[in-house]
């Protein structure tokens, strides 16, 4: 073998190896991502879950108090009752908005009963629902915040070469289409 063969031979072997650790160091930061998005979304689904099972106690605890609004609690209980966590995350994302400005609507109509509004109970239920809301936000941030990274690194060079080996595919963000998000209607005055 002659030294310019031999040559030859050493920097190819090296572009192997440069290349070869590229690609393993890419596989692995795209790995970490997608692991890091599941764990974002478990945690918003935890959340999720957190504000579903506490939806009731409200509703139980105002029901009585607020002959004239059934229509809002009969929504917040419908809107409850359709969250599914297998569900796509589009979907989940559009029954969560939907939630949100329906209990939203709901703490608007107690604020017209001095009476609720006085009642500790629905006060603490309240408050849970609130902080909830708030951890959500915050989850549901962190997780699109995640995604956007993963989608951006697959499609950016190198992984973009690896994209259609490993079959990586972008990962949808946690957002409502407006056209999803149901409004819920309130009537204010007595049937």
């Amino acid at each position: 073998m002659t030294t310019f063969e031999a040559a030859a031979l050493f920097a190819v072997a090296v572009a192997v190896v440069i290349v070869g650790f590229i690609a393993l160091t890419t596989y692995n930061d795209v790995i970490a991502l997608r692991q890091r998005i599941d764990k974002a979304w478990a945690n918003v689904d935890v959340a999720l879950k957190q504000r579903h099972d506490e939806l009731p106690n409200v509703v139980n605890a105002v029901r009585d108090l607020m002959a004239y609004e059934r229509g809002v609690l009969e929504n917040v209980t419908r809107l409850r009752a359709a969250y599914s966590p297998t569900a796509p995350i589009e979907a989940q994302a559009a029954t969560s908005e939907a939630t949100t400005a329906a209990v939203k609507q709901l703490f608007a109509v107690v604020e017209n009963y001095p009476q609720i509004r006085s009642e500790q109970n629905v006060l603490d239920l309240q408050n849970e629902i609130e902080r909830l809301e708030e951890v959500i936000a915050d989850r549901r941030e962190f997780y699109n915040d995640t995604v956007y990274r993963y989608n951006t690194r697959i499609g950016q060079l190198p992984a973009l070469l690896l994209t259609a080996i490993f079959g990586w595919e972008a990962r949808p963000f946690f957002r409502a289409p407006p056209e999803d998000v149901a409004r819920p209607d309130v009537e204010l005055r007595p049937a």
